[in-house]
């Protein structure tokens, strides 16, 4: 197996965020012929229906599990990319497409390594277990994907005892860094309600949007923390505001905005929401918020599991890796809740971006970085 051949032929499929497009399909061939049970999980109904994919070789312990995914984001406008979102190329070293980075080719690569590890008889089904878990749904709404196939997991025996997310990690370059968490997400959708009416009869209407801003104001500059041992700073920032009101001589009858708070492990959503609702109270009027979000912060404290990774990459690329919290959310938050969960993968320079790239020699080291965790871990 050529973890280059595999991961243009897992993007050539338009795994588009719930369509799997023949992805798992391909990786579950593989897998079988290298004596993976795979399981097909798919949840969900009609339009929402994603597909997973759990396998599994090995009934002993250690149980390490990756975990990835094969679902993509839309491609944008396609005439933009040099070469075709879901058309590989390979250009001065640089392997071009939709997934090379977010992240069909870190689940490539894993699934070389594994290959490798397995063919060169070093992996004893009876003294270990190496099993893969795929969603495609982590780019969407996250509920029919990884939180569910852990549940089956849970129920069926498969519990891991570590695991490893294939995230692209790197801000620039392989070794930079590993996460040992992320902070969480918590999204707010603010309506301050007054009273529509004419601006030159003010009197007899009440404008929302100075209590809007108000509220927007002491939301914003409110110090919520100054960081954690492992976590910087919470921070809120805003992402919307409207009022619907094309007229200049009217004043609307309300103001939304919307925002999003990542939050480090000082808070929970719970605690998290109560504050932002003291100082929303504090600027007084009518006005209501809801709020949505499935991201708590979450920490797997530097420990053994993290010292193998760490020491992995750093065999493989001659740096050591920090250990970081920073980013966006990812599936890990779901896995922590199970057993130590690890990220470490690729560079995430250009995801989710018009020609979203990895280097080939970068996807070679990470097949190398991935095999190295393996040969730690069941040494």
């Amino acid at each position: 197996m050529d973890v280059i051949d595999l991961t243009k032929k897992l993007i050539s499929c338009p795994s588009v965020t719930p369509k799997d497009a023949g992805a798992q399909i391909i990786l579950r061939e593989i897998l079988e012929g290298l004596g993976f049970t795979c399981t097909s999980l798919p949840f969900g109904e009609g339009e929402e229906r994603v597909e997973n994919l759990f396998a599994r070789i090995g009934t002993g312990a250690p149980h390490l599990c990756y975990a990835g995914h094969t679902d993509v984001v839309p491609a944008g406008k396609e005439s933009e990319w040099t070469f075709g979102a879901f058309t590989p190329d390979i250009q001065e070293g640089i392997l071009y497409g939709r997934g090379a980075s977010d992240m069909k080719g870190s689940v490539a690569a894993f699934a070389c390594a594994a290959a490798q590890f397995i063919k060169n008889g070093a992996f004893r089904k009876d003294r270990g277990s190496i099993s893969m878990l795929i969603t495609g749904d982590e780019e969407g709404p996250a509920i029919n994907g990884t939180v569910r196939v852990l549940e089956w997991m849970a129920q069926n025996g498969h519990t891991p005892d570590m695991a490893l997310v294939g995230e692209p990690t790197n801000p620039d370059h392989l070794g930079q860094e590993i996460k040992v968490g992320r902070r969480g997400s918590l999204n707010g959708y603010l309506t301050v309600r007054g009273k529509q009416g004419h601006v030159a009869y003010q009197h007899l209407a009440d404008n929302p949007i100075p209590r809007l801003i108000n509220m927007l104001d002491a939301l914003t500059n409110h110090i919520f923390d100054r960081g954690s041992t492992y976590f910087s700073a919470t921070n809120l920032e805003i992402t919307t505001i409207d009022v619907g009101n094309p007229a200049t001589n009217v004043i609307p009858a309300a103001g939304r905005a919307e925002f999003n708070v990542r939050f480090n492990d000082k808070w929970n959503r719970d605690t998290l929401e109560e504050q932002i609702i003291k100082l929303c109270d504090r600027t007084g009027g009518d006005y209501d918020i809801k709020f949505e979000g499935n991201a708590d912060s979450f920490i797997t404290k530097p420990a053994e599991w993290s010292g193998v990774v760490k020491d992995a990459v750093k065999d493989i690329t001659g740096l050591t890796p920090e250990y970081t919290t920073n980013g966006g959310t990812s599936d890990a938050r779901f896995i922590v809740n199970y057993c130590p969960v690890i990220e470490c993968g690729g560079v995430n320079k250009t995801i989710h971006q018009i020609n979203e790239n990895a280097r080939v020699k970068d996807l070679k080291d990470i097949e190398k970085i991935y095999l190295r965790i393996l040969e730690r871990t069941f040494s």
